[in-house]
């Protein structure tokens, strides 16, 4: 008695695929497994060639898919509010799902480059107090490819002093199989990198070990709401660019920690016209 079929990865999409479309065939061993398994049916057309339809079993599929990735999103988008709201607890200004660009070196696609160098040779020709032939320039730095990132809590110290801002960024992962796939690859760190001036992983506590994440990177644990960091992450010296500001600016930051959230931590509170009322 052979085994019952069960759906991969591959087949489910294939199946959203001829939902959403006109169920034009493709006839590929794809196909075939899920003709055979009843989750499609072909469907005779008085003229030109079949077309294929999703069956009702493969409705069922489609349903119980979308419900589990609908959970794992759940949880995936529960921990990241919960790491942006510490933020803000912190005094920090956080933003979720932004969109950032980041430059990494052509030729090395792990490689990170800043986002703004000062030349030192253009300063030289801009003072006054140098004679002589001008100081040779730096050797040029490779040329860059931009890619996007998209981190889950990007967020900055809540201060006017620009040296003072330390952005960080924090990638929450909550089931293994993602946290395999983020860590190869190595652009996505390296692009998170060239972002901020510390990147941390965020795991729900169990799916990995704090040596399995590359030492460049700071390791949480998430354990319902309570996090833990079971690694810090190094700082580095970082100088925010001017595209980095635009980009913050057309976005809109999370709430802040309230006040009145802050002091009902601490008890009761008092109104302040009775602060000011003398005492009998």
């Amino acid at each position: 008695m052979s085994a019952p079929f069960v759906p991969t990865t591959l087949h489910q999409r294939r199946l959203r695929e001829v939902w959403r479309s006109a169920g034009w065939p493709c006839q590929d061993l794809i196909e075939i497994d899920l003709l055979a398994a009843g989750l499609l049916e072909r469907v005779r057309q008085p003229s030109g060639p079949d077309c294929l339809r999703v069956t009702d079993a493969g409705v069922r599929v489609l349903a119980d898919t979308l419900q589990r990735n609908r959970a794992k999103r759940d949880a995936h988008e529960a921990l990241v509010e919960c790491v942006a709201r510490e933020m803000t607890r912190n005094g920090r200004l956080a933003w979720q799902g932004l969109s950032l660009l980041a430059p990494l070196a052509r030729d090395d696609t792990s490689v990170a480059l800043p986002l703004t160098v000062k030349d030192a040779a253009d300063d030289a020709l801009r003072r006054d107090d140098w004679l002589g032939e001008p100081p040779p320039r730096p050797p040029a730095l490779p040329p860059a490819r931009w890619v996007s990132a998209m981190p889950d809590v990007y967020s900055v110290r809540h201060t006017t002093v620009e040296a003072y801002l330390e952005p960080i960024v924090h990638e929450v992962k909550v089931r293994r199989s993602d946290l395999l796939a983020d860590l190869n690859r190595p652009a996505k760190r390296a692009a998170y990198l060239a972002l901020s001036s510390q990147c941390w992983y965020v795991l729900k506590a169990g799916i990995a070990e704090p040596h399995e994440v590359p030492p460049e990177c700071g390791v949480i644990f998430a354990t319902g709401t309570t996090l833990d960091v079971a690694r810090p992450a190094p700082r580095r010296p970082f100088q925010m660019p001017f595209g980095l500001w635009m980009a913050l600016a057309r976005s809109t930051p999370m709430p802040g920690w309230r006040a009145e959230e802050a002091q009902a931590c601490l008890g009761e509170t008092q109104q302040l016209d009775d602060l000011d009322r003398p005492a009998d």
